[in-house]
């Protein structure tokens, strides 16, 4: 049986916090390694010391503040491949957030299934066995042809609700939408209350009416009217060139020009409708729950539809706190009681941006733990099994 000092933890530029937490954990220091860019912006990797018939774990999360998702992808390739041919003897990719996940399937005439390209990537750079954390879409597993353990993050998330949200026996567990009905269920069977969901669809044929590259005009910041107009609004282009947003009593608001159409128009993944809350959420506490924040337009529209269904108030928790684009004016302008994300993407820095609304949960332990197991060849399923049964 290999010992815990044949265990050789690496990381790149994306998950320094995270490698260093991991570290700290276990009792094993973080092995050099340097990954550093040349003029020509080609990615250069250097390994401190010798990784021969080792353990290796590369940390390397797909989504991060520091460095491009590209970037980031290739430095973990790179590193993989750097240690492969180091004679490393096992070589484990641990990637909180997986990059490329939305990507999973062909929703489109000639649509790439990038997912399965980077599985493939991955693979091939030498990986031996991967770790990550709620994969976007499970089928994802799928595409490996070594194993994959996808870590939950619902215990973390039952045990904040239980603790942080005072009346959470009588709250609501709300799915944005139907693709998140099993984690939501999931949730509020641990929790033992009840759950409901927003049933909605992707709009591909408004996404193609916000394509705004020729129009002008002056952006204003966001205003509580604006960020109405951008939850609820139909946005249609007049003769004279203009945006405006048709309401529902046929009131017709100039949206404020190209800067604020482009803020809507985003891509085809995140242009959504949504249509009926299944559930009832009146005089109740809900808490949205998905398994990744990006743009933060999806859970402002979930927000403003349980607005309407007279829920008293409002928590969001996600996996995966990617926001990116105007997400952070977004959260400031819902009267959430929090947003809660993980450190599967490092959100520090936004803590103080999001207006004291962001709360980050630690990962680490939970990263640690299944990468000891996994070195001692333990069961990693036994670890959610006794965390429930700690909890409840």
């Amino acid at each position: 049986m290999p010992g815990v000092n044949t265990i050789k933890l690496l990381t790149g530029n994306s998950s320094p916090e995270m490698a260093a937490l991991v570290s700290s954990r276990l009792g094993v220091p973080l092995t050099e390694c340097i990954c550093r860019k040349f003029a020509d912006q080609s990615i250069d990797v250097r390994i401190g010391s010798s990784v021969r018939d080792q353990d290796v774990f590369v940390i390397q999360t797909g989504y991060s503040p520091f460095v491009d998702t590209n970037d980031a992808l290739m430095e973990l390739l790179i590193i993989m491949d750097a240690c492969k041919t180091a004679s490393a003897r096992r070589i484990t990719a641990v990637i909180p957030c997986f990059p490329y996940a939305r990507q999973n399937k062909k929703d489109k005439s000639r649509a790439p299934i990038t997912a399965k390209l980077v599985a493939n990537m991955i693979m091939t750079a030498g990986a031996d066995h991967v770790i990550t954390v709620d994969l976007h879409a499970s089928q994802i597993q799928g595409f490996f042809d070594i194993p994959v353990d996808n870590l939950t993050c619902e215990p973390s998330i039952a045990r904040w609700i239980r603790s942080k949200v005072d009346d959470w026996r009588d709250a609501i567990i709300v799915s944005p939408d139907a693709g998140g009905a099993k984690r939501t269920t999931s949730i509020a069977d641990f929790l033992g209350i009840e759950f409901a969901l927003i049933n909605r669809r992707r709009e591909q044929a408004q996404s193609r009416r916000l394509r705004v590259q020729s129009i002008e005009g002056k952006h204003s910041d966001l205003s509580s009217s604006t960020f109405s107009e951008i939850a609820n609004g139909v946005h249609t282009l007049s003769e004279s060139g203009e945006w405006f947003i048709q309401e529902e009593g046929g009131r017709r608001l100039r949206s404020g020009g190209r800067k604020l159409a482009e803020d809507i128009a985003s891509e085809d993944e995140n242009d959504v409708k949504l249509e009926v809350l299944v559930g009832d959420v009146a005089g109740k506490t809900a808490i949205l729950v998905d398994d990744m924040i990006d743009t933060g337009r999806t859970f402002a529209l979930a927000y403003k539809t349980l607005e309407a269904a007279g829920v008293k108030r409002v928590f969001a928790i996600a996996s995966h706190g990617l926001l990116s684009k105007n997400a952070m004016q977004l959260v400031r302008h819902l009267n959430l009681e929090k947003l809660v994300v993980t450190n599967t993407v490092e959100n520090d820095g936004r803590v103080f941006e999001s207006g004291g609304k962001l709360e980050i949960l630690d990962m680490s332990a939970v990263i640690g733990e299944t990468i000891r197991r996994s070195h001692h060849g333990e069961s990693i399923s036994t670890m959610f099994r006794q965390d429930a049964e700690v909890m409840f």
